[in-house]
């Protein structure tokens, strides 16, 4: 197996075609086709998890932050710490890729994960990414319906939450006529026919339109396919931000609080205190989520949780949400056993590759206790 194709997995799940326009996810350093040896996980690069790396013979490192996030001039290994670890994983043959904002953004991702560890139930998106699926109408004969419908649907197409294969179609009449120069599949040239046609209905994420479109040209029957691109701005319930789902029994705000503690084994952190006495919906962004705070407001949360807030987002807050700033580290830590789990699976068999979470800890932040 080469890299190229667990990257491929991760990439089905988290697209980068999600992710954040300014943010560079994807293959940081390396060469996708080498062979793959072992992983190594961490939610960052340090040299500690290239040297654990280098030690457990890995040659693919994941990481949820880029290394490479702001545009380097040069690569100067005397006083830069990125331009230092590029070139160690360059000397030791290691691919290096991210999955920064794609994973914050899809299903079973950062926040799901943050939420599950919080033991929260019917899970949902906070907010939906939107304005990045079309409608494809395509017109086809009843005698190739349910062929065209599968080249759609195999190719990524009519995919809603849970569901696959989820189409919409309509019986009606198509005229057409063919010049001299035309080759038709059904009738004659020169002569204006009329058939019993199905418009098929699809939703399409639009970074998979073209291949969509390549596969339906290639098994429908017609010399020339009629068919329509409908831009539309609805919410893509595939992708979002954030999470927010329910205990399983409400708490008073000083047994959340526990909760919190308990569960992200963290002994410190900051909050302000919310107008409801008892806890049962709960909203969560893993990482920096302060941008969420009136989503989960007005979606009737009692908590959030989330990290890097500033003082005046917690001013904001006062008084209508419990909200809590757990750790940027600490909020994003859980989905690192999520990507082993499903790389697990996807890897079932190759007995040879073995996955490893890094044994340390890449978090920068430290509390004072005296």
């Amino acid at each position: 197996m080469k890299c190229r194709e667990v990257i491929k997995f991760i990439e089905d799940w988290a697209p980068v075609e999600i992710a954040w326009e300014r943010d560079n996810v994807g293959l940081q350093v390396g060469n996708t086709e080498r062979k793959l040896k072992n992983i190594m996980l961490s939610l960052d690069l340090t040299q500690q998890v290239i040297d654990q790396a280098i030690k457990e013979n890995c040659n693919l490192i994941i990481t949820h932050h880029p290394v490479l996030f702001n545009r380097i001039n040069k690569i100067d290994t005397t006083g830069n710490r990125i331009s230092r670890l590029i070139e160690s994983a360059i000397k030791n043959n290691i691919n290096l890729y991210s999955a920064h904002t794609n994973l914050d953004f899809t299903k079973d991702g950062v926040s799901y994960q943050l939420a599950k560890k919080l033991k929260l139930k019917n899970i949902r998106f906070l907010r939906h990414l939107s304005e990045n699926q079309v409608k494809l109408v395509v017109f086809v004969p009843e005698s190739h319906i349910e062929i065209v419908a599968n080249a759609i649907h195999n190719s990524g197409g009519g995919i809603i939450g849970e569901y696959s294969n989820c189409s919409y179609r309509t019986k009606g009449s198509g005229t057409f006529r063919g010049s001299v120069s035309s080759n038709p599949a059904t009738g004659s040239k020169g002569k204006t026919e009329t058939f019993e046609e199905i418009k098929l209905e699809v939703l399409v994420d639009t970074w998979k339109l073209n291949h969509v479109i390549y596969r339906m040209k290639e098994v429908h029957p017609y010399e020339e396919v009629a068919y329509d691109i409908i831009v539309l701005k609805n919410d893509n319930v595939n992708y979002g931000l954030g999470a927010i789902g329910e205990l399983n029994n409400e708490m008073k705000p000083k047994d959340f609080l526990n909760h919190i503690s308990d569960s992200l084994k963290i002994r410190s952190f900051r909050f302000t205190n919310g107008k409801n006495k008892k806890i049962n919906k709960v909203a969560v962004c893993g990482g920096s989520g302060s941008e969420l705070l009136n989503e989960a407001i007005t979606k009737g949360a009692d908590a959030f949780i989330t990290a890097d807030l500033k003082y005046h987002t917690f001013q904001d807050a006062e008084g209508k949400i419990l909200l809590a700033d757990a750790g940027h580290n600490e909020t994003e830590l859980p989905v690192l056993d999520e990507i082993k789990r499903k790389l697990d699976g996807f890897l079932n068999g190759q007995n040879s590759v073995t996955i490893f979470k890094f044994k340390g800890s890449t978090n920068p932040v430290f509390f004072y206790n005296k």
